[in-house]
Protein backbone atom coordinates (compact mmCIF):
# COMPACT_ATOMS: atom_id res chain seq x y z
CA UNK A 1 0.00 0.00 0.00
CA UNK A 2 1.10 3.56 -0.69
CA UNK A 3 1.67 6.69 1.33
CA UNK A 4 -0.78 9.15 -0.25
CA UNK A 5 -1.37 12.88 0.19
CA UNK A 6 -4.93 13.89 -0.71
CA UNK A 7 -5.73 17.59 -1.20
CA UNK A 8 -9.32 18.75 -1.65
CA UNK A 9 -12.10 17.04 0.31
CA UNK A 10 -15.27 18.39 -1.26
CA UNK A 11 -18.33 16.46 -2.45
CA UNK A 12 -16.16 14.34 -4.75
CA UNK A 13 -12.79 14.37 -2.99
CA UNK A 14 -14.02 13.22 0.41
CA UNK A 15 -15.58 9.92 -0.72
CA UNK A 16 -12.63 9.26 -3.04
CA UNK A 17 -10.23 9.72 -0.13
CA UNK A 18 -12.43 7.56 2.07
CA UNK A 19 -12.13 4.70 -0.42
CA UNK A 20 -8.34 4.98 -0.34
CA UNK A 21 -8.39 4.66 3.44
CA UNK A 22 -10.68 1.63 3.16
CA UNK A 23 -8.23 0.08 0.70
CA UNK A 24 -5.49 0.28 3.33
CA UNK A 25 -3.42 3.19 2.07
CA UNK A 26 -1.70 5.52 4.52
CA UNK A 27 -3.49 8.80 3.84
CA UNK A 28 -2.58 12.34 4.83
CA UNK A 29 -5.27 14.88 3.97
CA UNK A 30 -5.63 18.64 3.67
CA UNK A 31 -8.59 20.92 2.99
CA UNK A 32 -9.41 24.51 3.86
CA UNK A 33 -12.60 23.31 5.60
CA UNK A 34 -11.78 21.74 9.01
CA UNK A 35 -14.99 19.70 9.07
CA UNK A 36 -14.01 18.02 5.81
CA UNK A 37 -10.65 17.04 7.27
CA UNK A 38 -12.30 15.68 10.42
CA UNK A 39 -14.53 13.47 8.29
CA UNK A 40 -11.40 11.68 7.05
CA UNK A 41 -9.44 11.63 10.30
CA UNK A 42 -12.47 9.96 11.90
CA UNK A 43 -11.90 6.97 9.58
CA UNK A 44 -8.14 6.76 9.97
CA UNK A 45 -6.49 9.43 7.84
CA UNK A 46 -3.89 11.84 9.21
CA UNK A 47 -4.53 15.60 9.10
CA UNK A 48 -1.96 17.99 7.65
CA UNK A 49 -1.60 21.65 8.61
CA UNK A 50 -1.00 22.70 4.99
CA UNK A 51 -0.75 21.28 1.49
CA UNK A 52 3.04 21.35 1.74
CA UNK A 53 2.84 19.44 5.02
CA UNK A 54 0.54 16.87 3.40
CA UNK A 55 2.84 16.06 0.48
CA UNK A 56 6.01 15.76 2.54
CA UNK A 57 7.27 12.19 2.08
CA UNK A 58 4.23 11.06 0.08
CA UNK A 59 4.67 8.50 -2.69
CA UNK A 60 1.45 9.62 -4.41
CA UNK A 61 -0.17 13.06 -4.40
CA UNK A 62 -3.86 13.30 -5.38
CA UNK A 63 -5.72 16.59 -5.75
CA UNK A 64 -9.41 17.31 -6.39
CA UNK A 65 -10.15 21.04 -6.60
CA UNK A 66 -12.95 23.22 -8.04
CA UNK A 67 -11.31 25.00 -10.98
CA UNK A 68 -8.18 25.85 -12.98
CA UNK A 69 -7.27 28.84 -10.81
CA UNK A 70 -7.22 26.66 -7.70
CA UNK A 71 -5.03 24.01 -9.30
CA UNK A 72 -2.56 26.57 -10.65
CA UNK A 73 -2.47 28.39 -7.32
CA UNK A 74 -1.81 25.14 -5.48
CA UNK A 75 0.95 23.72 -7.64
CA UNK A 76 2.50 26.87 -9.09
CA UNK A 77 1.55 29.81 -6.86
CA UNK A 78 2.52 28.02 -3.65
CA UNK A 79 5.39 26.14 -5.32
CA UNK A 80 3.97 22.88 -4.04
CA UNK A 81 5.75 20.96 -6.78
CA UNK A 82 9.06 21.86 -5.16
CA UNK A 83 7.94 20.28 -1.89
CA UNK A 84 7.01 16.95 -3.47
CA UNK A 85 9.58 14.15 -3.50
CA UNK A 86 10.99 13.84 -7.06
CA UNK A 87 10.19 10.12 -7.03
CA UNK A 88 6.51 10.72 -6.28
CA UNK A 89 3.60 10.57 -8.73
CA UNK A 90 1.04 13.40 -8.96
CA UNK A 91 -2.56 12.55 -9.90
CA UNK A 92 -4.60 15.69 -10.60
CA UNK A 93 -8.31 14.79 -10.65
CA UNK A 94 -9.94 18.22 -10.97
CA UNK A 95 -11.82 19.21 -14.13
CA UNK A 96 -9.87 22.18 -15.46
CA UNK A 97 -8.87 23.83 -18.73
CA UNK A 98 -6.59 21.62 -20.85
CA UNK A 99 -4.06 24.44 -21.09
CA UNK A 100 -3.90 24.66 -17.29
CA UNK A 101 -3.33 20.91 -17.06
CA UNK A 102 -0.51 21.15 -19.63
CA UNK A 103 1.02 24.15 -17.83
CA UNK A 104 1.15 22.37 -14.47
CA UNK A 105 2.35 19.12 -16.08
CA UNK A 106 5.19 20.97 -17.82
CA UNK A 107 6.26 22.56 -14.54
CA UNK A 108 6.20 19.12 -12.89
CA UNK A 109 8.21 17.59 -15.72
CA UNK A 110 10.83 20.33 -15.40
CA UNK A 111 11.39 19.14 -11.82
CA UNK A 112 11.52 15.49 -12.85
CA UNK A 113 8.06 14.74 -11.42
CA UNK A 114 5.66 12.32 -13.08
CA UNK A 115 2.14 13.76 -13.35
CA UNK A 116 -1.15 12.81 -14.96
CA UNK A 117 -4.41 14.68 -15.33
CA UNK A 118 -7.21 12.29 -14.38
CA UNK A 119 -10.60 14.02 -14.24
CA UNK A 120 -13.50 11.81 -13.22
CA UNK A 121 -17.04 11.01 -14.29
CA UNK A 122 -19.69 9.27 -12.23
CA UNK A 123 -20.86 11.88 -9.74
CA UNK A 124 -20.91 11.71 -5.97
CA UNK A 125 -22.66 8.34 -6.08
CA UNK A 126 -19.83 6.89 -8.13
CA UNK A 127 -17.26 8.49 -5.84
CA UNK A 128 -18.86 6.90 -2.78
CA UNK A 129 -19.27 3.50 -4.44
CA UNK A 130 -15.74 3.49 -5.89
CA UNK A 131 -17.09 3.12 -9.44
CA UNK A 132 -15.82 6.36 -10.98
CA UNK A 133 -14.53 6.62 -14.52
CA UNK A 134 -11.05 8.17 -14.76
CA UNK A 135 -10.15 9.91 -18.03
CA UNK A 136 -6.37 10.20 -18.10
CA UNK A 137 -3.90 12.40 -19.93
CA UNK A 138 -0.17 11.80 -19.54
CA UNK A 139 2.60 9.30 -20.17
CA UNK A 140 1.64 5.60 -20.26
CA UNK A 141 4.31 4.76 -17.68
CA UNK A 142 2.84 7.30 -15.23
CA UNK A 143 -0.65 5.88 -15.77
CA UNK A 144 0.67 2.39 -15.11
CA UNK A 145 2.06 3.58 -11.76
CA UNK A 146 -1.26 5.21 -10.95
CA UNK A 147 -3.43 2.20 -11.79
CA UNK A 148 -3.47 0.53 -8.34
CA UNK A 149 -4.59 3.79 -6.72
CA UNK A 150 -7.13 4.67 -9.42
CA UNK A 151 -8.61 1.18 -9.20
CA UNK A 152 -9.35 1.76 -5.50
CA UNK A 153 -11.53 4.72 -6.47
CA UNK A 154 -12.93 3.78 -9.86
CA UNK A 155 -14.12 1.06 -12.15
CA UNK A 156 -13.26 2.36 -15.63
CA UNK A 157 -9.92 3.92 -16.55
CA UNK A 158 -9.26 5.39 -20.00
CA UNK A 159 -6.03 6.77 -21.42
CA UNK A 160 -7.07 9.69 -23.64
CA UNK A 161 -3.57 10.77 -24.71
CA UNK A 162 -0.81 13.11 -23.61
CA UNK A 163 -0.99 15.77 -20.87
CA UNK A 164 -4.26 17.68 -21.06
CA UNK A 165 -6.03 15.05 -23.16
CA UNK A 166 -7.94 13.79 -20.14
CA UNK A 167 -9.35 17.27 -19.65
CA UNK A 168 -10.38 17.59 -23.30
CA UNK A 169 -12.27 14.30 -23.15
CA UNK A 170 -13.90 15.22 -19.83
CA UNK A 171 -15.03 18.59 -21.18
CA UNK A 172 -16.62 16.90 -24.20
CA UNK A 173 -18.40 14.42 -21.94
CA UNK A 174 -19.69 17.08 -19.55
CA UNK A 175 -20.88 19.30 -22.37
CA UNK A 176 -22.99 16.39 -23.63
CA UNK A 177 -24.19 15.69 -20.08
CA UNK A 178 -25.36 19.28 -19.69
CA UNK A 179 -27.21 19.10 -23.00
CA UNK A 180 -28.82 15.76 -22.08
CA UNK A 181 -29.94 16.94 -18.65
CA UNK A 182 -31.46 20.13 -20.08
CA UNK A 183 -33.23 18.13 -22.80
CA UNK A 184 -34.49 15.48 -20.39
CA UNK A 185 -35.81 18.17 -18.07
CA UNK A 186 -37.56 19.89 -20.94
CA UNK A 187 -39.22 16.66 -22.09
CA UNK A 188 -40.39 15.72 -18.58
CA UNK A 189 -41.75 19.21 -17.92
CA UNK A 190 -43.68 19.11 -21.20
CA UNK A 191 -45.16 15.73 -20.40
CA UNK A 192 -46.20 16.66 -16.87
CA UNK A 193 -47.71 19.94 -18.08
CA UNK A 194 -49.86 17.84 -20.40
CA UNK A 195 -51.08 15.49 -17.68
CA UNK A 196 -48.52 12.67 -17.72
CA UNK A 197 -47.15 10.98 -14.60
CA UNK A 198 -43.39 11.76 -14.44
CA UNK A 199 -42.67 8.21 -13.26
CA UNK A 200 -44.48 6.67 -16.21
CA UNK A 201 -42.97 9.08 -18.72
CA UNK A 202 -39.47 8.49 -17.32
CA UNK A 203 -39.95 4.74 -17.66
CA UNK A 204 -41.17 5.13 -21.24
CA UNK A 205 -38.19 7.30 -22.18
CA UNK A 206 -35.74 4.93 -20.46
CA UNK A 207 -36.99 2.07 -22.65
CA UNK A 208 -37.37 4.07 -25.86
CA UNK A 209 -35.19 6.04 -28.27
CA UNK A 210 -34.85 8.99 -25.87
CA UNK A 211 -33.08 6.89 -23.22
CA UNK A 212 -30.03 8.49 -21.62
CA UNK A 213 -28.04 8.59 -18.37
CA UNK A 214 -30.26 11.27 -16.84
CA UNK A 215 -33.51 9.32 -17.24
CA UNK A 216 -32.00 6.01 -16.16
CA UNK A 217 -29.67 6.96 -13.29
CA UNK A 218 -30.08 10.62 -12.31
CA UNK A 219 -33.66 11.62 -13.01
CA UNK A 220 -34.25 15.38 -12.52
CA UNK A 221 -37.89 15.05 -11.45
CA UNK A 222 -38.48 14.88 -7.66
CA UNK A 223 -39.74 11.52 -6.43
CA UNK A 224 -38.92 9.49 -9.54
CA UNK A 225 -35.64 8.15 -8.10
CA UNK A 226 -35.21 8.10 -4.32
CA UNK A 227 -31.39 8.18 -4.54
CA UNK A 228 -31.19 11.10 -6.98
CA UNK A 229 -30.50 14.67 -5.78
CA UNK A 230 -33.89 15.68 -7.22
CA UNK A 231 -35.54 13.69 -4.42
CA UNK A 232 -33.32 15.32 -1.81
CA UNK A 233 -34.05 18.95 -2.51
CA UNK A 234 -31.31 18.99 -5.17
CA UNK A 235 -28.62 18.88 -2.48
CA UNK A 236 -25.24 17.23 -2.92
CA UNK A 237 -24.28 15.95 -6.31
CA UNK A 238 -22.80 18.17 -9.02
CA UNK A 239 -23.59 21.85 -8.66
CA UNK A 240 -25.16 24.10 -11.27
CA UNK A 241 -22.18 26.46 -11.08
CA UNK A 242 -19.78 23.55 -11.64
CA UNK A 243 -21.70 22.49 -14.74
CA UNK A 244 -21.66 26.12 -15.87
CA UNK A 245 -17.88 26.16 -15.35
CA UNK A 246 -17.46 23.03 -17.47
CA UNK A 247 -19.67 24.39 -20.23
CA UNK A 248 -17.51 27.51 -20.16
CA UNK A 249 -14.41 25.33 -20.58
CA UNK A 250 -16.08 23.68 -23.57
CA UNK A 251 -16.77 27.11 -25.07
CA UNK A 252 -13.14 28.13 -24.57
CA UNK A 253 -11.90 24.93 -26.19
CA UNK A 254 -14.31 25.40 -29.10
CA UNK A 255 -13.07 28.94 -29.64
CA UNK A 256 -9.42 27.85 -29.54
CA UNK A 257 -10.01 25.02 -32.05
CA UNK A 258 -12.55 26.93 -34.16
CA UNK A 259 -15.16 24.26 -33.47
CA UNK A 260 -18.93 24.75 -33.60
CA UNK A 261 -20.91 23.85 -30.46
CA UNK A 262 -24.38 25.44 -30.86
CA UNK A 263 -26.09 23.03 -28.44
CA UNK A 264 -23.25 23.41 -25.95
CA UNK A 265 -23.61 27.19 -26.06
CA UNK A 266 -27.39 26.92 -25.67
CA UNK A 267 -26.98 24.66 -22.64
CA UNK A 268 -24.45 27.12 -21.21
CA UNK A 269 -26.95 29.97 -21.57
CA UNK A 270 -29.68 27.92 -19.88
CA UNK A 271 -27.47 27.03 -16.92
CA UNK A 272 -26.30 30.64 -16.68
CA UNK A 273 -29.93 31.79 -16.52
CA UNK A 274 -30.71 29.14 -13.91
CA UNK A 275 -27.69 30.09 -11.81
CA UNK A 276 -28.48 33.80 -11.97
CA UNK A 277 -31.84 33.04 -10.36
CA UNK A 278 -30.08 31.85 -7.20
CA UNK A 279 -29.76 28.14 -7.95
CA UNK A 280 -25.99 27.98 -8.46
CA UNK A 281 -25.32 25.76 -5.44
CA UNK A 282 -28.09 23.26 -6.21
CA UNK A 283 -27.45 20.05 -8.10
CA UNK A 284 -27.33 20.59 -11.86
CA UNK A 285 -30.45 18.43 -12.36
CA UNK A 286 -32.38 21.33 -10.80
CA UNK A 287 -32.33 22.84 -14.31
CA UNK A 288 -35.78 21.21 -14.55
CA UNK A 289 -37.05 24.05 -12.35
CA UNK A 290 -36.28 26.46 -15.17
CA UNK A 291 -39.02 24.77 -17.20
CA UNK A 292 -41.53 24.56 -14.34
CA UNK A 293 -40.94 28.18 -13.23
CA UNK A 294 -39.65 27.08 -9.81
CA UNK A 295 -36.11 28.44 -10.01
CA UNK A 296 -34.88 30.08 -6.81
Amino acid sequence: MSSIAFIGLGNMGAPMAHNLVKAGHQLTVFDLVPAAVKGLTDVGAQAASSAADAVRGAEIVVSMLPASKHVEALYLGDDLLGAIDPSALVIECSTIAPDSARKVAAAAQALGLAMIDAPVSGGTGGAAAGTLTFIVGGEPAALQRAMPVLQNMGKNIFHAGTAGAGQVAKICNNMLLGILMAGTSEALALGVANGLDPNVLSDIIAKSSGRNWATELYNPWPGVMDHAPASKGYTGGFGVDLMLKDLGLAAESALASRSSIPLGELARNLYSLHSSGGSGKLDFSSIVNLYTHKSA
